[in-house]
């Protein structure tokens, strides 16, 4: 009987408690991302094309619908505008998974896997980076990491939410966000369907001085009502403006309500240096399940209207 009990209560914390965002599979994300195998993941590269494959895989796994205009693909030409070379187009892609819970809107969940490859496209801040592995770890395999670990928890969770999701892993964002201005040109779901988008962007280096920050806190008078009296053992604040930072600037620019998460800058931004060791993945875990709480609260408001932010 005590067997069966023990048996019955693991069942029961796997199946309540599985889906919640764990730091063994971010670190496992990141590292797999972020290796030097990976060689930074520039745009066109193999190792680029490897990333999306990584991420449709686990697209896969958690049963989400694709939503690209070749499976979960949505691929597109980028431009790398700083070097005029036989290779300045390039072929890059989003990787779209959608959640369809037969509702009338749907959420955006946003990162971009790309990052600065060998150091030839530009963006380094290394004194001579060409040539080297720029692998990224921060920017942004934290960021994708975190895109898969809510996808598994909204995909795991066993409750049909009341919007549907839309999860994104954007191509050439460090040329420009060129995969998320790509999307928003052609979508593969009309714009008006969309309530709010979620950017993830740099969230592996949790600085306890600064907490994390949350921008477009101000492209919805719907958010102070989502972050009226949500708690987090982790430190964050909120910042009004919704247009800078990342890929959430083009979703801002077609009004659609964002927010930003970011952990900040550090030493080894856009530098070889920013590797899969320094990142703090119990902290992402906290940012993640702060995350979370905002959007179980965000779903049960009404369809947001965007405010601009003067």
């Amino acid at each position: 009987m005590k067997i069966y009990f023990v048996f019955l209560l693991t069942l029961l914390t796997n199946t309540t408690f599985g889906q919640e965002p764990s730091a063994t599979r971010i670190t496992k994300h990141i590292h797999k991302l972020a290796s030097d195998k990976m060689q930074g993941r520039g745009t066109g590269s193999p190792e680029n094309a490897k990333a999306a494959r990584y991420v449709e895989k686990y697209f896969k796994k958690y049963g989400l619908k694709p939503l690209g205009t070749d499976g979960y693909y949505q691929s597109f030409t980028a431009k790398v505008r700083r070097v005029v070379v036989p290779d300045s187009l390039r072929k890059a892609a989003n990787v779209i998974g959608f959640l369809d819970n037969g509702a009338p809107y749907t959420i955006v969940i946003g990162a971009h896997y790309d990052h600065l490859g060998l150091g030839r496209q530009g963006s380094s801040l290394d004194s001579l980076p060409q040539g080297k592995i720029h692998n990224g770890a921060d920017d942004n395999a934290s960021g994708v990491a975190g895109l898969l670990e809510i996808a598994h928890y909204f995909t795991k969770n066993g409750v049909k939410e009341p919007y549907n999701f839309l999860f994104m892993a954007f191509g050439a964002e460090e040329l420009g966000l060129q995969g998320s201005r790509y999307f928003l040109n052609n979508p593969t779901l009309p714009l008006d369907k969309l309530n709010f988008m979620v950017c993830m962007d740099m969230i592996g280096r949790y600085n306890p001085d600064r907490g994390v920050g949350i921008g477009g806190y101000g492209t919805s008078d719907t958010w102070p009502i989502v972050f009226k009296g949500a708690e987090s053992s982790i430190k964050f604040f909120t910042d009004r403006a919704g247009n800078g930072g990342s890929d959430n600037a083009a979703f801002y620019a077609k009004q659609i309500p964002v927010l930003f998460f970011h952990t900040g800058g550090h030493p080894d931004y856009h530098k070889p240096s920013d590797d899969p060791d320094k990142i703090d993945a119990k902290a992402e875990e906290a940012i993640l399940r702060l995350e979370i709480k905002l959007l179980l609260t965000a779903l049960q408001q009404p369809k947001m209207t965007f405010t601009p932010v003067k």
